[in-house]
């Protein structure tokens, strides 16, 4: 018996503190392993200056084995990392940071297209900044800052691929 999903699925929740930030990309992370090097995701990261998300997204690539220092792709734009997933093949995952484009054609000058259209992680700090090029995310979180270090954070999932990982 097929178990039926009704999308958007959306949730909120609190982060008092980054231990919480940490916790949750844990176990984002292990959603993320579990379905192999074929996935083909689009986390979408909203969120003023300071919210959260490159702390995020540096807990999940220390989650999924990325070591050393992670740098913010600020100025890259994009920084790429390949982890091993289940079995022996890697998974691809990107970190992209849209904050310094001016024009969002800036995305498909870029090349970002291929990159999107494959396999692998997609993790992108201020997507709106792309525009109309940017594709659907499949799950979208938005952190708002609270008080002292608490996060308030929104996730939506659009598609059963953000679906299993907000399961997380």
């Amino acid at each position: 018996m097929a178990i039926e999903i009704h999308l958007p699925i959306v949730k909120t929740l609190a982060w008092p503190d980054e231990a919480h930030t940490r916790d949750f990309a844990r176990a984002l992370a292990q959603r993320v392993l579990a379905a192999g090097p074929g996935l083909s995701a689009c986390v979408a990261l909203h969120g003023d200056l300071g919210a959260g998300k490159t702390t995020l997204v540096r807990h999940l690539l220390q989650a999924l084995g990325v070591e050393g220092r992670i740098k913010s792709p600020t100025y890259a734009v994009v920084e790429p990392y390949s982890v091993r997933s289940t079995g022996d093949e890697p998974l691809g995952v990107w970190h992209f940071d849209f904050y310094r484009f001016n024009d969002p054609d800036e995305w498909e000058e870029a090349g970002f297209r291929d990159i999107f259209a494959g396999p692998g992680l997609k993790l992108v700090e201020w997507p709106d900044k792309a525009g109309r090029h940017m594709p659907a995310p499949d799950l979208a979180l938005t952190l708002e800052m609270g008080t002292a270090n608490e996060r308030h954070v929104s996730l939506r999932a659009t598609t059963p691929t953000g679906a299993a990982l907000l399961a997380a």
